[in-house]
Protein backbone atom coordinates (compact mmCIF):
# COMPACT_ATOMS: atom_id res chain seq x y z
CA UNK A 1 0.00 0.00 0.00
CA UNK A 2 1.41 3.23 -0.30
CA UNK A 3 2.21 5.71 1.86
CA UNK A 4 0.49 9.00 2.49
CA UNK A 5 2.14 11.49 0.93
CA UNK A 6 4.15 9.99 -1.74
CA UNK A 7 3.76 12.60 -4.68
CA UNK A 8 5.14 13.21 -8.45
CA UNK A 9 7.34 10.53 -9.41
CA UNK A 10 8.08 9.23 -6.01
CA UNK A 11 4.12 7.98 -6.64
CA UNK A 12 4.80 7.14 -9.83
CA UNK A 13 7.83 4.98 -8.48
CA UNK A 14 6.46 2.99 -6.17
CA UNK A 15 2.93 2.45 -8.47
CA UNK A 16 5.10 0.69 -10.71
CA UNK A 17 6.48 -1.62 -8.36
CA UNK A 18 2.80 -2.57 -7.08
CA UNK A 19 2.10 -2.80 -10.60
CA UNK A 20 5.09 -5.22 -11.36
CA UNK A 21 3.93 -7.26 -8.19
CA UNK A 22 0.19 -7.79 -9.32
CA UNK A 23 2.12 -9.11 -13.06
CA UNK A 24 4.15 -11.37 -11.18
CA UNK A 25 1.36 -12.62 -9.22
CA UNK A 26 -0.84 -13.16 -11.47
CA UNK A 27 2.14 -15.07 -13.57
CA UNK A 28 2.58 -17.13 -10.59
CA UNK A 29 -1.42 -17.80 -9.66
CA UNK A 30 -3.20 -17.32 -12.76
CA UNK A 31 -3.59 -20.00 -15.33
CA UNK A 32 -5.48 -18.70 -18.02
CA UNK A 33 -2.93 -15.38 -17.49
CA UNK A 34 0.09 -17.05 -18.41
CA UNK A 35 -1.62 -19.03 -21.22
CA UNK A 36 -2.45 -15.64 -22.49
CA UNK A 37 0.83 -14.05 -22.11
CA UNK A 38 2.62 -17.48 -24.03
CA UNK A 39 -0.12 -16.66 -27.19
CA UNK A 40 1.35 -12.79 -27.08
CA UNK A 41 4.49 -14.43 -28.10
CA UNK A 42 3.93 -15.63 -31.72
CA UNK A 43 1.02 -12.42 -31.61
CA UNK A 44 3.33 -9.69 -31.61
CA UNK A 45 5.53 -10.89 -34.59
CA UNK A 46 2.77 -11.83 -36.37
CA UNK A 47 1.31 -8.63 -36.45
CA UNK A 48 4.46 -7.05 -37.27
CA UNK A 49 4.44 -9.42 -40.68
CA UNK A 50 1.09 -9.20 -41.19
CA UNK A 51 -0.06 -5.64 -40.59
CA UNK A 52 0.45 -3.64 -43.81
CA UNK A 53 0.37 -0.04 -41.56
CA UNK A 54 0.85 0.93 -37.62
CA UNK A 55 -2.60 1.01 -36.98
CA UNK A 56 -2.97 -2.77 -38.81
CA UNK A 57 0.08 -3.71 -36.35
CA UNK A 58 -1.14 -1.96 -32.82
CA UNK A 59 -5.07 -3.21 -33.51
CA UNK A 60 -3.72 -6.94 -34.17
CA UNK A 61 -1.48 -6.37 -30.98
CA UNK A 62 -3.75 -4.14 -28.89
CA UNK A 63 -6.34 -6.52 -29.18
CA UNK A 64 -4.62 -9.19 -27.87
CA UNK A 65 -3.16 -6.69 -24.92
CA UNK A 66 -6.85 -5.88 -24.48
CA UNK A 67 -7.79 -9.70 -23.90
CA UNK A 68 -4.85 -9.45 -21.12
CA UNK A 69 -6.49 -6.59 -19.23
CA UNK A 70 -9.81 -7.93 -19.08
CA UNK A 71 -8.05 -11.31 -17.69
CA UNK A 72 -6.04 -9.43 -15.11
CA UNK A 73 -9.20 -7.28 -14.20
CA UNK A 74 -10.79 -10.92 -13.97
CA UNK A 75 -8.57 -12.38 -11.47
CA UNK A 76 -8.86 -9.35 -9.18
CA UNK A 77 -12.45 -9.79 -8.88
CA UNK A 78 -12.40 -13.30 -8.52
CA UNK A 79 -9.37 -13.31 -5.77
CA UNK A 80 -11.86 -10.49 -3.66
CA UNK A 81 -14.84 -12.45 -4.03
CA UNK A 82 -12.99 -15.29 -2.62
CA UNK A 83 -11.33 -13.67 -0.31
CA UNK A 84 -14.47 -12.61 1.23
CA UNK A 85 -17.36 -15.19 0.26
CA UNK A 86 -16.28 -18.03 2.25
CA UNK A 87 -20.01 -19.64 1.02
CA UNK A 88 -21.62 -19.47 -1.73
CA UNK A 89 -23.81 -16.81 -2.96
CA UNK A 90 -25.83 -15.73 -5.85
CA UNK A 91 -23.95 -12.60 -6.29
CA UNK A 92 -20.21 -13.82 -5.74
CA UNK A 93 -21.26 -16.69 -8.49
CA UNK A 94 -23.00 -13.64 -10.27
CA UNK A 95 -19.35 -11.53 -10.19
CA UNK A 96 -17.38 -14.49 -11.33
CA UNK A 97 -19.74 -15.66 -14.34
CA UNK A 98 -19.48 -11.33 -15.53
CA UNK A 99 -15.75 -11.23 -15.39
CA UNK A 100 -15.46 -14.24 -17.50
CA UNK A 101 -17.89 -13.02 -19.51
CA UNK A 102 -15.77 -9.81 -19.95
CA UNK A 103 -13.33 -11.87 -21.01
CA UNK A 104 -15.09 -13.64 -23.60
CA UNK A 105 -15.78 -10.66 -25.18
CA UNK A 106 -12.39 -9.56 -25.01
CA UNK A 107 -11.13 -12.45 -26.96
CA UNK A 108 -14.30 -12.81 -29.35
CA UNK A 109 -13.20 -8.88 -30.43
CA UNK A 110 -9.65 -10.04 -30.62
CA UNK A 111 -10.26 -12.23 -32.96
CA UNK A 112 -12.69 -10.24 -34.90
CA UNK A 113 -10.16 -7.74 -35.48
CA UNK A 114 -7.99 -10.57 -36.61
CA UNK A 115 -10.34 -11.28 -38.98
CA UNK A 116 -11.19 -8.33 -40.58
CA UNK A 117 -7.56 -6.77 -40.55
CA UNK A 118 -6.72 -10.26 -42.60
CA UNK A 119 -9.89 -9.91 -44.69
CA UNK A 120 -8.77 -6.59 -45.48
CA UNK A 121 -5.52 -7.67 -46.55
CA UNK A 122 -7.28 -10.58 -49.06
CA UNK A 123 -5.53 -13.20 -46.81
CA UNK A 124 -8.93 -14.40 -46.22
Amino acid sequence: MMKPGNTGFKRLFYAMIYSYQGLKSAWKNEEAFRLECLILLPVIPSAIYFGETGLQQALLIGSWLLVMIVELINSAIEAVVDRFGGQRHELSGRAKDIGSAAVLLAVSFAFMVWILIFNELGYW
